[in-house]
């Protein structure tokens, strides 16, 4: 399908050029020119449908940090301040309200409760304007389809020219620097959780990736390390000099930690940056909301990021990272039409307007140019059709494609409605009903499919290098411990997350309620999110 998009346009190009009345040429999966919106027809355009969106056109956002599974479960009431991960993941309250629910779910033999784990996630970022995520945890490649809808997948893009992100590595090379040294060799983008966490402990990760005898570094321009919370100057210096890039989830790190990142140190050693949401649990609902939270931490830092290098966090920067700016990152032609389009007052700066936008703002967000999400109007005049549900009070019509036949299909609605009634009955295991036990149940020669829950069990994968320092292996990290000490925190009821800001009247009083976040963040936040 041809069609033309007129509004305001930020390319997000080297140059940073906006449009203020442009037009973007969509010719299938392809942009395949930006003009002035009075400029002559682009050739073969002349009868493609011309639609006004009536707002900001700019490239779909892009995430390279996130743990779509978990997003199910709501912000979790950090209850004290911890230094590195492992004290976390050990907290009781961490095993009843997140550990627990996760794990009684995975063991689910009803695959409808596995396909509605990944509708409700794709949907969340769906209506945020991500056009691509991170963040896939499967026991079988098969089950990786259940994440190939309409969103993209940075490590199952599943389309030519797309090279596939790696973040997982098997345990035993995660373990021994030579093995891992090869696998990141090997990889075009790594994205590897490091030093996540404050203390000395956090630190030796970064240090194990030295080897000992030979002083090498397992750092090149593959690895994209997700958080580096413990890296100092000298450490950024080091992944500086390797090519090195970085993840940054400030609002993870504020809950969990009650400070983030050294950006200016990041920023001074030229790192490319690029941000996440993490997890819904201790982190953002979604990428537009953490955008906010990078907004407030640059203005009360004092980072020196402009708006536009914001809005460059989650375009073009990880385009790079993750090696596909040839195709994603920018509004520019002979690139993939992944696009977002929000409201916005024409007075209004560009750039701030994406940041402050909420999700009851984005009007439109294309893949590939097909129309995912939209307001009925937009969505009918690029002839889509699909789901209809409501935003903020604001209806949507969200159209995930024809989806896999050898799968269960799941809409968001029965998403919503089998998740919240198998959290409502925990600790029981979901069973598919009786009429559909003998069409869901593993068969001989049928794969038992499963979620591999990267952040709480022993997968045999690992997302964070378990590499040898100074004797011993970097750590302490819950995957690799026995859970007996665990298994008698009792598991009861939790409730779903609501898919948007919007819709969740009490998201902005539980942030205001964290402990942790320091109250300059969190009154920045309240600008966005008054109470």
């Amino acid at each position: 399908m041809k069609y033309i998009l007129t509004g305001r346009v930020v390319t997000m190009d080297a140059d940073r050029k906006v449009l203020r009345s442009g037009a973007v040429y969509v010719d299938g999966k392809t942009v395949a020119g930006v003009a002035k919106a009075d400029d002559p027809v682009l050739a073969g355009f002349e009868t493609a449908p011309k639609v006004n969106t009536k707002g900001i056109i700019l490239p779909g956002l892009i995430e390279l940090h996130n743990h779509l599974s978990y997003n199910i479960l709501q912000l979790w009431s950090v209850p004290k301040l911890f230094q590195d991960r492992g004290q976390w993941q050990r907290h009781r309250d961490y095993v009843r309200l997140v550990n627990g629910p996760m794990l009684n779910l995975s063991k689910s033999t009803d695959l409808r409760i596995l396909a509605a784990i990944a509708r409700f996630a794709e949907t969340k970022c769906l209506l945020a304007g991500v056009t691509t995520s991170q963040g896939i945890s499967l026991k079988s490649e098969k089950l990786q389809k259940y994440y190939e809808g309409a969103l993209r997948v940075v490590e199952s893009p599943g389309e030519t020219g797309f090279v596939r992100a790696q973040t997982h590595i098997p345990d035993l090379d995660a373990r021994e620097w030579a093995s891992f040294n090869r696998e990141l060799k090997k990889a075009h983008c790594l994205l590897l959780h490091l030093s996540e966490g404050f203390n000395a402990a956090a630190l030796k990760a970064f240090k194990a990736l030295q080897n000992e005898q030979t002083k090498e570094w397992a750092i090149s321009r593959a690895l994209a390390g997700i958080h580096c919370g413990a890296l100092g100057n000298d450490e950024f210096a080091v992944m500086g000099l390797n090519g090195g890039s970085m993840i940054w989830s400030p609002l993870s790190n504020f809950l969990l930690y009650g400070r983030t990142a050294n950006i200016v140190s990041a920023k001074e050693h030229d790192l490319p940056i690029a941000l996440g949401s993490d997890w819904s649990p201790s982190g953002s609902k979604n990428l537009l909301h953490e955008l906010k939270v990078a907004k407030v931490a640059n203005e009360v830092n004092g980072y020196g990021f402009s708006d536009s290098d914001l809005v460059g966090l989650v375009t073009s920067s990880p385009a790079a990272i993750v090696k596909w700016d040839q195709w994603v990152g920018s509004v520019a032609a002979g690139k993939r039409a992944d696009l977002m389009v929000i409201s916005a007052p024409a007075t209004t700066n560009a750039y701030t307007a994406i940041i402050r936008a909420r999700e009851t703002d984005v009007l439109l967000t294309i893949i590939n140019g097909n129309a995912t999400v939209g307001t009925p109007a937009l969505m009918t005049a690029l002839g889509a059709n699909g789901e209809t549900l409501t935003v903020g009070g604001q209806s949507r019509v969200i159209s995930y494609g024809e989806g896999d036949p050898d799968l269960p299909l799941v809409s968001h609605a029965q998403a919503v409605e089998l998740l919240a009634g198998a959290l409502a009955k925990l600790p029981a295991i979901p069973k598919p009903p009786p009429d559909l036990r003998s069409a869901l149940v593993a068969r001989p020669g049928r794969p038992r499919w499963g979620l591999a829950l990267d952040e709480q069990a022993d997968t045999g994968f690992a997302l964070r290098p378990m590499l040898p320092y100074k004797g011993k292996r970097t750590g302490p990290d819950v995957t690799r411990m026995a859970f007996e000490h665990l298994v008698a925190v009792p598991i009861g009821p939790v409730p779903i997350d609501r898919v948007t800001v919007p819709d969740d009247p009490q998201y902005a009083a539980n942030l205001n309620g964290q402990q942790n976040i320091p109250e300059p963040i969190k009154d920045g936040l309240k600008t966005f999110y008054p109470l």
